[in-house]
């Protein structure tokens, strides 16, 4: 007499529930020829190395982390209409969204019962055997952040199986828990806003390579790498101002510039629901073991996080602004555990004290870096320009601009791959430096000064201080300014608008 079957145990066999099949091919239309939906033209700058790394990577899977609404499954579904249209064909590619797919519920294992369906019902062979056929497979699972046990099932996928695997994830404490058990079977690449160069290409149509390289930290070691850099930015003067005005007026996320023609108001609204709502009320709800953390505490800490970008507020702000807005006793080490989760899902970037990186102290004066202006300017309502031109016309908001400057720039450096980043509090005597970038033992510092009028003498203190202090190996520093022209005549300053800065990469 036959034994009836477990209700969850048909994926011991190859099947899966109908739901999440039917799910899956409607998903994944390139299996039935049907019409795929309708991709932008444009191809974020993680492109052409996500397609090398997926054919040809040193590690069988790769990672893309970043905030949610910056284009990562956009561009896993460019990859996928690449592939297709070099002629793989359509049984080879398994897309899978983890962003709250009801029917994975009650799957112990959705990526490994997921994949062994997909042997038996799309490929129709084992991975071992599409790739000894010379026809491998690739597998784009999309947001696997969502689920608590991906790391050992992708591990074990790639230890036993002859397969590539491309994912995404939107938090990055949870890709990093799962990346200590994939060391060697994973590579990292992190993924924000629109980067300057992107915005030109994707409004203007501009089309030049970037001046900092994608594997070129040493280049920014060298003084004369800037003094070059500063050449080209010029040469290029007119995309770069007009891509920054659009950067200004509108931030960087993709969305903000396809619809360049949709009111603030209406971007605004939608920023705060699918990127800050999303992470506080998704992301970051559920805590360790189920437990739920507190909403209304998070958008609070995010919501001070936005005024106080580029800054240092520490606890003496956060305590008493928090405690006030939400009546109660909210002790340090929550709010700091909060902020630490904000940075998790990169909505944030804490940009540590030099020397104290590592240390629960420094952690307290950490400066904070927004992932986008925009996101601050949606939460707060408050919109303040960073164009020179439109800053000249609202002269009020300048020490507001110059906060919000470093925090772009914060952000911007700290999302730059093994590159080190830290600031430089007053202590001792000694002047603070907004930040100082660390490349192998030697160190660039930079300043910010923001603003019209710049005192040659006055406004480069920190860095001569810093620069004379042999203990730091720093041979020359950046003075980020707002416009062009500013002239230095301490040789080893380097004078460089925000705009040229971020016109590099």
């Amino acid at each position: 007499m036959s034994r009836k079957p477990h209700p969850l145990e048909p994926q011991l066999f190859g099947r899966l529930p109908i739901e999440l099949s039917e799910n899956l091919r409607r998903d994944n239309p390139w299996w039935s020829g049907a019409v795929a939906p309708t991709l932008p033209r444009f191809r974020r700058w993680p492109f052409q190395r996500l397609r090398r790394s997926l054919e040809q990577g040193l590690a069988p899977a790769t990672v893309v982390r970043g905030p949610r609404r910056v284009g990562k499954t956009v561009l896993l579904r460019q990859i996928i209409d690449s592939l297709l249209q070099e002629g793989v064909s359509g049984d080879r590619l398994l897309y899978v969204s983890f962003d709250e797919l009801p029917t994975v519920e009650g799957i112990t294992e959705p990526i490994l019962a997921i994949s062994r369906w997909y042997e038996d019902t799309i490929l129709r062979q084992t991975f071992n055997a599409a790739d000894r056929d010379g026809r491998p497979a690739y597998l784009f699972l999309d947001e696997v952040q969502n689920l608590a046990s991906w790391a050992p099932q992708v591990k074990h996928l790639v230890d036993h199986h002859r397969v590539r695997v491309l994912l995404t994830g939107s938090s990055s404490l949870r890709i990093e828990a799962g990346r200590d058990s994939l060391a060697g079977r994973i590579s990292t690449v992190d993924l924000g806003p629109l980067l300057l160069r992107e915005i030109a290409g994707m409004r203007l149509g501009f089309d030049q390579a970037a001046i900092w390289p994608e594997n070129g930290l040493e280049a920014i070691a060298r003084l004369d790498f800037w003094l070059e850099a500063k050449q080209r930015c010029q040469k290029e003067i007119d995309p770069r101002r007009i891509s920054f005005s659009m950067f200004s007026e509108r931030g960087a996320y993709p969305l903000v510039h396809e619809r360049a023609d949709v009111p603030w108001q209406e971007i605004a609204n939608h920023l705060n629901e699918t990127v800050i709502q999303r992470a506080i009320q998704h992301d970051l709800r559920m805590g360790e073991r189920g437990r739920k953390r507190d909403e209304r505490l998070l958008e609070e800490v995010f919501r001070l996080c936005c005024r106080y970008a580029g800054q240092t507020p520490g606890q003496s702000v956060f305590l008493p602004e928090i405690n006030q807005a939400l009546g109660g006793s909210i002790g340090w080490n929550r709010i700091l555990s909060y902020l630490r989760f904000l940075d998790g899902t990169l909505l944030i970037r804490l940009v540590q004290p030099m020397e104290a990186r590592l240390t629960k102290k420094g952690a307290r004066t950490a400066k904070i870096g927004l992932c986008d202006h925009a996101l601050r300017a949606s939460w707060l309502q408050e919109v303040v320009p960073l164009d020179p031109r439109l800053l000249a016309e609202s002269p009020h908001l300048s020490d507001l601009a110059g906060h919000i400057s470093e925090s772009v720039l914060g952000y911007h450096f700290a999302s730059i791959p093994n590159l080190g980043i830290a600031h430089v509090p007053p202590r001792g005597g000694e002047p603070e430096v907004d930040f100082v970038l660390t490349i192998g033992t030697r160190r660039v510092p930079v300043e910010v000064k923001y603003r019209r009028r710049i005192d040659p003498h006055q406004d480069t203190q920190g860095l001569r201080a810093f620069l004379e202090r042999t203990v730091y190996n720093a041979s020359f520093g950046l003075l980020v300014t707002l416009d062009d022209d500013v002239t230095v005549h301490d040789p080893r300053i380097v004078p460089i608008s925000l705009s040229s800065l971020l016109w590099l990469r």
